[in-house]
């Protein structure tokens, strides 16, 4: 939306231009990015006591009265910041429980290029958000609860109704999976009874909070999520001249596809590990040739998009796929692996609070560090890229194919390690025990 106005605001009324200026979108920006921060805290005690599946209707309700009450002209700016902290809260317990993805670049495109300056400019682009939003409340009406977290909650016959559900029947090797996730629970239970919130302090825990809260910062230390909220600004500062706009709908393009590419078919083959690895270098690599293009062919104002404006945009395309299969998902994926579940929703929640914590610092420091160092910020992240290589490395932990029950062996714990084969014993007999009962 941003993109857009700052394109019309000129031309517009007034009251518009008091409402979008640029202290007012920056207050806006700042309104959704801290009440989603706060409200990551917020929605953690409620998933635990209620469960996901309403967590996540709850948000999306959140979120859709915050946007509603945007779309309204009310002429009031206090009115929209009222709006935006409601919907920035719908955002930010939606992320706790699911990563979210915004690809509103081609409605900017549209709307720039086929309406007037007119309020319905910014109208329409709020009002959409309410379509992914509303789908996603009323989608929580048709699916069910997660398994896990019925089975804590002692709803031990809902819970395997709701794994039969999601595997598409029902059969030997579900029984298994279900009797090893009770196994489980039980065996969690046991070795940590007694503790409460002080199992956060552990030391294996206090490890894992550490990894998840640098791994967010890491996330804003690649420079991709600066990318995608001053697309047709960085496109400008790297040559693609008056179709920067354009350019940024084929950014949200990329994006998507290549995430899809990647959880259909890399996620479980190339590992968390060695995604974060390979992605930011690859980064760090595409970074440093847009700072060597932009350094040596510097842009210049009204030019139309060149050659070396081409390639630096084709490297800036390359490093958003490249983000999309490492650091994208990844980090999202892998803080809901490494927790045990009795503390998995304060693990994510820190985990969600730092993103847009970092989020917010990155979306303030990036307009003034491309106005004020130039192609500098390009090899500033180059910089940090390669510094996450070398994180990676050392500190994150291969997850790929453990189960839950395994991640307590994994990282060490000696207070709450689940004895994994016990685990996978006891799944047998209450298998074996419930298929003798059927016979």
């Amino acid at each position: 939306m941003t993109s857009v106005l700052r394109k019309r605001i000129n031309q517009m009324s007034a009251p518009t231009q008091r409402v979008f200026s640029r202290p007012a979108r920056k207050a806006s920006q700042l309104m959704v990015q801290l009440s989603a921060f706060f409200s990551c805290f917020f929605v953690w005690p409620f998933t635990a006591r209620f469960g996901r599946r309403w967590s996540i209707a709850l948000a999306s309700l959140i979120f859709s009265i915050g946007g509603i009450i945007q779309v309204i002209n009310t002429h009031s700016l206090a009115a929209f910041y009222v709006a935006r902290v409601i919907s920035g809260i719908g955002v930010g317990m939606a992320t706790v429980i699911i990563p979210s993805v915004m690809t509103s670049y081609w409605v900017d495109y549209g709307v720039s290029e086929h309406l007037g300056p007119t309020t319905q400019q910014w109208q329409i682009p709020i009002g959409l958000q309410l379509v992914p939003g509303g789908i996603l409340g009323l989608g929580m009406l048709l699916t069910r609860e997660s398994t896990r977290w019925l089975a804590k909650s002692g709803r031990t016959e809902e819970a395997l109704q709701s794994l039969i559900w999601v595997r598409g029947g029902d059969d030997a090797e579900v029984r298994g999976e279900f009797a090893e996730i009770l196994a489980g629970i039980r065996e969690e239970e046991r070795v940590t009874e007694g503790l409460t919130w002080k199992e956060c302090l552990l030391p294996v825990n206090r490890y894992r909070f550490v990894v998840v809260v640098t791994l967010q910062i890491g996330v804003q230390l690649t420079g991709n999520t600066s990318l995608a909220y001053y697309a047709p600004q960085i496109f400008k500062a790297v040559g693609a001249g008056d179709q920067s706009l354009l350019i940024s709908g084929f950014f949200g393009v990329v994006k998507v596809v290549s995430c899809l590419f990647f959880l259909l078919f890399l996620v479980e083959r190339v590992g968390r590990r060695g995604s974060l690895l390979g992605g930011a270098f690859l980064m760090g690599a595409y970074m440093l040739i847009i700072a060597c293009l932009t350094a040596t062919h510097p842009p210049i104002a009204g030019q139309s998009l060149t050659s070396t404006g081409a390639a630096a945009v084709a490297m800036v395309y390359l490093e958003a796929m490249s983000y999309n299969i490492s650091w994208g998902p990844v980090p999202w994926l892998y803080m809901s692996e490494i927790f045990p579940s009795r503390i998995r929703e304060a693990g994510v929640a820190v985990g969600t609070a730092t993103q847009w914590l970092f989020n917010f610092v990155f979306s303030q420091i990036t307009p003034h560090a491309i106005n004020n160092i130039g192609w500098r910020t390009f090899l500033m992240f180059c910089i940090f890229n390669w510094a996450l290589v070398v994180y990676a490395w050392l500190f994150i932990k291969e997850t790929k194919g453990k189960s839950l029950e395994e991640m307590e062996a994994l990282f060490g714990s000696s207070e709450t390690a689940i004895d994994v084969e016990k685990v996978h014993e006891q799944a047998q007999n209450s298998t074996a025990h419930a298929i003798e009962e059927k016979r």
